[in-house]
């Protein structure tokens, strides 16, 4: 095999690694799309879990809450995984989000349904993050917006605040769930607020240029 060539002859990137391009070719397969589909397939085995004996069950409940910690590990690691290492593909790009989703979405729901949390901080996180997925492909053709830090804190209170509901708590640590809830909705809209100023923000920018554009082409 020529010096500095890949699998198949493709060109290595400097440093010895594949371009992003030939790496997304190689395989659907990759580590971080697997770490992704494991996430799907462990929505409904969550579901099974938590809802298990009425959905009151300590055993059912902490077994529930483990693949819950797994899901949200994972969603760590497949993101890292395909950056670090030029894996990302059309199928990670589409699968992700909604593997993200369909969990806190599915553990919000039952918790909502089994009366541990109320409907309206249901409905608040959902709404957010229904809105701002609508809201990136609003404003995809001006740019990206990209994942701010406060989002990212976000997404860990909510999955340390969904964790503990999972689990059968009792005493302070059912207080301090609370408390650890609140701090995740208020982060919720928070950022969310924050994400809609940068979307009008990168909207009007997009629109600037383009009547610049124009005029410049007249």
């Amino acid at each position: 095999m020529p010096e500095g060539t890949g699998v198949a002859g493709v060109k290595a990137a400097p440093g010895g690694k594949l371009g992003a391009a030939a790496v997304n070719q190689a395989s659907l397969w990759n580590i971080a799309n697997i770490l992704t589909m494991v996430r799907l397939l462990l929505v409904p085995g969550f579901v099974l879990l938590l809802l298990q004996d009425g959905g009151f069950d300590p055993v059912w409940r902490a077994w529930a809450w483990a693949a819950f910690a797994v899901a949200m590990i994972t969603d760590v690691f497949d993101g890292h995984l395909a950056r670090t290492y030029n894996l990302v593909t059309d199928f990670g790009k589409i699968a992700d989000p909604i593997a993200d989703k369909a969990i806190m979405g599915a553990a919000l729901i039952c918790l909502s349904a089994l009366g541990d949390l109320p409907w309206w901080v249901t409905g608040v996180i959902l709404f957010r993050e229904l809105g701002i997925t609508l809201m990136r492909f609003w404003v995809i053709r001006h740019g990206v917006i990209p994942a701010s830090r406060g989002g990212k804190v976000k997404t860990l209170a909510q999955g340390v605040a969904v964790g503990m509901y999972v689990l059968a708590l009792t005493g302070p640590l059912a207080t301090l769930r609370f408390w650890v809830m609140a701090v995740a909705v208020a982060l919720t809209v928070l950022t969310g607020l924050d994400y809609v100023r940068q979307a009008i923000v990168l909207r009007r920018q997009g629109l600037a240029a383009e009547r610049a554009e124009a005029e410049s082409a007249r």
